[in-house]
């Protein structure tokens, strides 16, 4: 055996011994990591749910304006709005009075009629205003998450 080739015998013994303790991670390695994910989950998961939170008042409000169009367009076919107990839904399906369906026109709203985005309906007002010389105006209302009158934040109403 030449000298050389001796000496290169216990280098590569502890290059394989090296190699076999870095094979997998020890346990306070993995705490840490965990430790450093759980401290990001936790500075950016509220960020993240506060405008998840904000999109669903944008969502609210964009549908209550298109529920809004649907009305005027049922008001240009019918020369009114719906009552409340025709309500929102002969937007979506053909009204039961024969001497109605002649007249209309839909659907104002494809599919079913649309919950808000906390899953509460809609609810229709249709308010006599004084600024029209009495005419009505209707009024479609989201009570926000908690789905009561009133409110502040994500709990506020959003009306139309």
């Amino acid at each position: 055996m030449t000298q050389t080739h001796a000496a290169s015998r216990p280098a590569a013994k502890a290059e394989e011994q090296c190699r076999d303790r870095r094979a997998g991670y020890s346990l306070l390695e993995i705490l840490v990591v965990l430790a450093i994910m759980g401290t990001i989950v936790t500075l950016v998961a509220p960020r993240l749910f506060a405008q998840l939170d904000r999109s669903k008042v944008v969502a609210a409000k964009a549908e209550a304006k298109t529920i809004k169009l649907a009305l005027n367009s049922f008001r240009i076919d019918f020369g009114r709005y719906p009552t409340a107990e025709e309500s929102l839904n002969v937007l979506v399906k053909m009204p039961s009075d024969p001497n109605l369906q002649s007249q209309w026109f839909g659907p104002y709203l494809e599919g079913e009629f649309p919950k808000d985005p906390w899953g509460n309906p809609y609810h229709y007002n249709l308010a006599k205003t004084d600024d029209r010389g009495g005419q009505t105006s209707p009024k479609i209302v989201s009570y926000g998450a908690d789905n009561a009158v009133g409110g502040k934040g994500l709990n506020a109403d959003i009306a139309m």
